[in-house]
């Protein structure tokens, strides 16, 4: 594990027994600083500039990813994941290279080898798994939407490298407009231990109206009283 990461609690149930507000807390106080915040998750960088760590503190989809990363260790496509933990109440944090987004002529030229690549392309085996997993994943995860070719998922490392980046996502739309419509079903493909606080995305607490942050509270925090 990288030097940047040594205050990190180092017992790996102690560290999945922080929730996401508890582990963006020791990147905090250990220097880090947010650089992006998606719909899903908070971005923060190390003091150093080297890592970055995704915290999210719902997240139904990110862990294939990493599944992804782990299978094909040393592929020049796929990030170097550092940590990788769930956290407390369904969140999770991922530590990796820290990377800027690739340009637009880059990450077409990526995504047209993706379909085009000749078979000693590392590229090959990276959509050969991903589709593997997608497949699982599609068989086990709630709402869950598929590959994810979208052109800001190609990224570059500080030296000019390119890695992809994020290539499985679940429906958000869906779970979010479902939990307001019928949120017992939404509450259902959950266990109540994994979706915690699932009203604390980005997506729910940047962009919806205060009512809206309310009725999500609401029928995400008290699902016996809505079956």
């Amino acid at each position: 594990m990288s030097d940047v990461l040594r205050d990190f609690p180092s017992d790996p149930a102690a560290l999945a027994a922080l929730n996401h507000r508890e582990a963006a807390g020791w990147l905090l106080a250990d220097g880090w600083n947010v650089c992006g915040v998606g719909d899903w998750a908070t971005v923060w960088r190390s003091p150093d500039g080297a890592l970055a760590a995704r915290i999210s503190p719902f997240e139904p989809a990110y862990a294939v990813f990493v599944r992804l990363c782990r299978a094909l260790p040393g592929n020049p496509l796929l990030p170097r994941i550092e940590l990788d933990s769930p956290l407390e109440g369904g969140g999770r944090i991922t530590v990796l290279e820290f990377l800027t987004p690739a340009d637009a002529d880059q990450a077409s030229a990526v995504w047209k080898r993706w379909d085009e690549a000749a078979a000693d392309d590392p590229v090959v085996a990276v959509r050969r798994e991903a589709e593997l997993l997608d497949r699982e994943a599609a068989e086990a995860i709630p709402h869950w939407a598929g590959l994810d070719r979208n052109p800001r998922n190609v990224m570059s490392t500080p030296a000019g490298e390119l890695r992809l980046v994020d290539l499985f996502y679940a429906d958000g739309l869906a779970i979010y407009a479902g939990l307001l419509e019928d949120p017992a079903k939404i509450l259902a493909g959950f266990p109540a231990e994994r979706r915690k606080y699932m009203a604390e995305i980005g997506a729910v607490t940047r962009m919806s109206r205060p009512a809206e942050i309310a009725e999500i509270r609401t029928a995400s925090a008290k699902p016996e009283s809505l079956k």
